[in-house]
């Protein structure tokens, strides 16, 4: 009896096996039809930026299910959807009140330090391109937003003493609550670009412009995972831009709630802020 009872249990271990090996070999082949739909995609757009809209490459993305992230993942491509909508409007709302005072005195420091604007407006890419204008504290005595942008670096000059510590602490992006109340933002996302930047970018970066299909962030994947602050190089920022489309694709509210955590945890005063 025994003996057959371990016969059954050793076969039943056996089939498990057997039919976790088929899954696991199912998932595989559809995640490398994705990947090379994805790759092909990525390389239709690199072979037409600057001959064509992104509107209009957008129009002929695959829509096949090998590709398609709308059919894997219904809500990942919708940033209007109803749960990401209200967590950024209840999350902007409740962290504006609450922060308004401190945000009152950084005004004030910002304000009794250097001349200038208390807010630093610059244009920026949303979802579909569409320029908007994003809020930061000023932290320069310069206001940047033409067409040759130069990115902060470690021990700029440009950078005030108050400037300084809200960039190391990253307080200087909380006026983007704002931009998230308005619907141009989101609390999480791939972070947008100087509009001179993205144009840079789009035409160097494969599959760059497939980051427009999301709404941008105040915080995103690609920053709780180091890649935030002076963009080194075109492999840096092609990390980046894999981060970015990797959030796009496996996005859930619990990715959302998971990054503002690891955000508030890690962002201030990280090695790469300056």
């Amino acid at each position: 009896m025994a003996k057959r009872a371990g016969a059954k249990k050793s076969s039943a271990k056996k089939a498990t096996a057997k039919k976790a090996r088929t899954v696991a070999k199912r998932a595989g082949d559809a995640r490398a039809a994705r990947e090379n739909a994805f790759k092909a995609f990525s390389m239709h757009i690199t072979e037409e930026a600057g001959r064509r809209t992104f509107a209009e490459l957008k129009a002929e993305r695959p829509t096949t299910s090998a590709f398609s992230l709308t059919e894997a993942q219904p809500q990942n491509l919708d940033p209007e959807s109803a749960a990401k909508r209200i967590l950024d409007f209840v999350g902007a709302a409740i962290g504006f009140c609450v922060l308004l005072p401190f945000l009152a005195l950084i005004a004030l420091a910002i304000a009794a330090e250097s001349r200038g604007p208390i807010l630093f407006r610059q244009r920026r890419s949303g979802r579909d391109g569409k320029i908007f204008v994003i809020y930061k504290f000023r932290t320069m005595h310069v206001l940047e937003d033409g067409n040759d942008i130069v990115q902060a670096t470690r021990n700029d000059g440009r950078t005030t003493m108050v400037g300084r510590f809200l960039r190391r602490s990253s307080i200087d992006e909380l006026p983007q609550l704002l931009n998230v109340l308005k619907g141009e933002m989101s609390l999480v996302g791939p972070r947008p670009h100087a509009v001179a930047h993205d144009q840079y970018y789009s035409q160097t970066v494969p599959a760059y412009d497939l980051r427009f299909f999301s709404k941008p962030g105040i915080t995103g994947l690609a920053q709780v995972r180091g890649f935030r602050g002076e963009v080194r190089d075109i492999h840096h920022m092609e990390e980046r831009i894999a981060c970015d489309l990797e959030y796009i694709e496996t996005w859930s509210l619990a990715m959302d709630v998971r990054i503002l955590f690891l955000t508030a945890v890690s962002a201030p005063f990280h090695r790469t802020a300056y």
